[in-house]
């Protein structure tokens, strides 16, 4: 909490007798959330007027700065060194606000705000506005009243309202960026703030943090002290008389304004029951009392209590038709906006296939985004209207992307063998593919061979530690495995031999490990390196490094094809979440390669990636949505073309763990956990 202090006088006459004010605020503030900005603003000098601004802010830091900065700025320049009267000055201030306010909240660099902006004239004369849920109380004569305007529908984000009043000796002035009545009673704001300013602005913090509400809070005491007779008494004028319910037309088009001002004293007035007009009043006061008598008098009390149910039941009428109008009016506006929404998604669905005629694969898809999310904005409203068109609409867009994107649903896969015959608990975790449909499946530690749709029994490999990666080495007829153990185990000739390097350290454990020609690649993503080992008679080579100037930050897998290309996570350096990207290296150096048309987020979530020659098409897995995607030959300019999406529409499918093309590509093998499918490619 900040406290201020400073004295600000301010003549005033009451009961008779004349005092000079003196103004005190202090100002204080719950922990902000992350993303949220609590601002509290005192701006003036003790000879000039004084200006407030309390501001709860969401959204993005650098914008809620920014919104401070201006708000800051406008109130200076157009209230403090304006000239005139205060009420127009904090008027045009506040057209200038909801300009500022409009653009920020349409730019997205703030989400929601909760203000008050305050102007307290040397005269005496308080000025206060606000927008969204912001409220602001005076306490007088110990009883606290809200003077701000109340709404139970969301409050606009604009500042619609000035209500004005002159201060009186010992009032008390509370203003929050939130709804004080939620967490505290009127009477307990009244009992704290006579405890003082600072300590009654740490109560309702403290009160506030134990509701986990975070807001900003303002208090304003003015203090009067007693002149002597013989001092010169200064001479109110009176305010300049104006439409107390006047509209603001000036404003510019699409700008919410001030539209309508009301003196919060008479508020506060005829909320505590007192006299506006006496005579009035003195009436209304002599009917209570007869009724009262009547409540007791045996000739009148029949009378006294049909006049008291019949109120009763007038009142309860006229309440629940204002309830009724209200939320009809809710209801008639909520249809109308939903109405629009789903003419607006018919209309992107029709755009949407326009595009895809002309070519233009890209914007059609980016329209029928911008559908999904009016669609789902339609399901995910509280009344329930149009969910029935929305679910249909859903329904329209997911078979158009698909139509457009070439997906092709494989329902269901044909399983070419069942792991889980030989082991029910079986979790593979990849395979080789070698040659006429012949395959080796691994798990941690076991071997399956399977061939023709046959799985011969598991064949440990040899070891106690745990298979990482393998790969097949046609140029030396064998099979090479990397383990837990910092070691390489290679199948010859039917037997697990334990290769070793003349590295002194010792291998190299990686994530991914391939082989190419008498070489084995080992993708290191921790070393953000490829480390390349020469395969000798019986050993192989020290390592020697491969890459030269790609990121391989994130690296999960790699393919080669006499390039090699390594596809990563681009999140871990800064990407959207989720978001894969290829690099592609030839002797060791970066070189240029783009998927042209790829529709939005299509390679978001693919864990491994498949080429099956150097002319070969690119395979990519993408586990959480069964899918597997496919690209073109990239050629010599690195340019390779989006073609389809196979999705393994069924329920039998488990987590896809590896992939494989044979050498012509037309056949399609995918693993999950217990089975081995296979999917026809010239036959779709």
């Amino acid at each position: 909490m900040l406290p201020l202090f400073f004295s600000c006088e301010i003549p005033l006459k009451q009961c008779s007798l004349l005092y000079r004010m003196k103004l005190e605020v202090w100002t204080g503030q719950t922990k902000a959330p992350s993303g949220t900005v609590l601002v509290p603003v005192v701006l003036g000098d003790s000879k000039s007027d004084r200006v407030f601004l309390i501001m709860h802010c969401e959204g993005r830091a650098a914008g809620s700065d920014n919104l401070r900065e201006e708000f800051t700025n406008v109130l200076k320049h157009a209230v403090l060194d304006g000239e005139g009267d205060g009420y127009d000055r904090l008027e045009s201030a506040l057209k200038e606000l909801n300009g500022l306010l409009k653009g920020f909240l349409v730019s997205e660099a703030v989400k929601d705000v909760h203000a008050v902006v305050g102007l307290l004239e040397k005269s005496g004369t308080l000025h206060i506005s606000h927008v969204g849920r912001a409220e602001a109380y005076v306490i007088r004569d110990g009883t606290a009243v809200q003077i701000t305007e109340y709404s139970r529908a969301k409050p606009p984000m604009a500042f619609m309202h000035i209500v004005s009043g002159p201060v009186q000796n010992r009032d008390h002035f509370i203003i929050a960026t939130t709804r004080l009545l939620r967490a505290i009673t009127p009477a307990q704001l009244s009992q704290t703030v006579q405890h003082g300013g600072e300590t009654a602005v740490q109560t309702i913090v403290q009160t506030l943090t134990a509701e986990k509400e975070a807001a900003c809070i303002l208090h304003i005491a003015m203090i009067g002290e007693k002149e002597e007779e013989d001092a010169p008494r200064e001479v109110n004028r009176p305010a300049p008389r104006r439409n107390r319910n006047r509209s603001t037309s000036s404003l510019l088009s699409g700008v919410s304004g001030v539209v309508g001002r009301v003196d919060w004293s008479k508020i506060f007035t005829r909320v505590r029951g007192g006299v506006k007009l006496k005579k009035s009043s003195n009436s209304l006061a002599d009917k209570t009392r007869q009724f009262l008598k009547d409540l007791y008098d045996p000739e009148r009390k029949r009378r006294a209590h049909l006049l008291l149910l019949a109120g009763s039941a007038a009142a309860f009428v006229i309440i629940w038709m204002l309830v009724q109008l209200t939320l009809s009016s809710q209801r008639n506006q909520t249809t109308g906006e939903l109405a629009t929404l789903v003419k607006q998604i018919n209309a992107d669905l029709s755009t949407a296939e326009n595009r895809q005629l002309a070519g233009d694969t890209d914007s059609a898809n980016a329209i029928l985004q911008r559908a999904d999310e009016r669609a789902r904005q339609v399901m995910t409203n509280e009344s329930g209207m149009y969910r029935s068109e929305a679910l249909e609409l859903l329904d329209r867009i997911k078979s158009k992307r698909e139509e457009m994107n070439r997906v092709i649903r494989v329902t269901p896969p044909r399983v070419m063998a069942n792991l889980s015959g030989k082991k029910a608990d079986i979790l593979a975790q990849g395979f080789i593919g070698l040659s006429n449909g012949e395959f080796l499946v691994y798990d941690r530690q076991d071997l399956y061979s399977v061939s023709l749709n046959t799985v011969e029994n598991a064949d440990r490999l040899g070891s106690e530690e745990l298979i990482l990666d393998g790969d097949n080495f046609p140029r030396f007829q064998s099979k090479v495995f990397m383990t837990t153990g910092n070691s390489v185990i290679e199948i010859i000739n039917g037997q697990p031999t334990t290769m070793k390097t003349e590295d002194t350290a010792g291998w190299i454990t990686g994530a991914d490990i391939k082989t190419y020609l008498r070489y084995l690649y080992v993708l290191a993503p921790e070393r953000k390196q490829i480390y390349k080992y020469e395969r000798l008679a019986s050993r192989y080579g020290p390592p020697a490094e491969y890459n030269v100037n790609g990121d391989m930050t994130g690296a999960l897998d790699m393919t080669i094809t006499g390039a090699v290309y390594v596809l990563r996570d681009s999140s871990v350096s800064g990407g959207k979440a989720g978001e894969r990207e290829v690099v592609k290296l030839l002797r060791g150096e970066k070189q240029t390669f783009n998927i042209r048309n790829l529709p939005p987020g299509a390679l978001n979530g693919v864990t491994r990636i498949f080429k099956s020659g150097v002319n070969g098409s690119f395979y990519f897995l993408d586990p959480a949505t069964k899918r597997v995607v496919v690209t073109t030959n990239d050629g010599d300019l690195g340019d390779s073309l989006y073609m389809k999406q196979y999705v393994l529409d069924s329920e039998q499918v488990g987590n896809l763990k590896d992939i494989f093309v044979d050498a012509e590509d037309t056949r399609l093998y995918v693993l999950d956990e217990k089975k081995l499918y296979a999917i026809d490619l010239q036959a779709r």
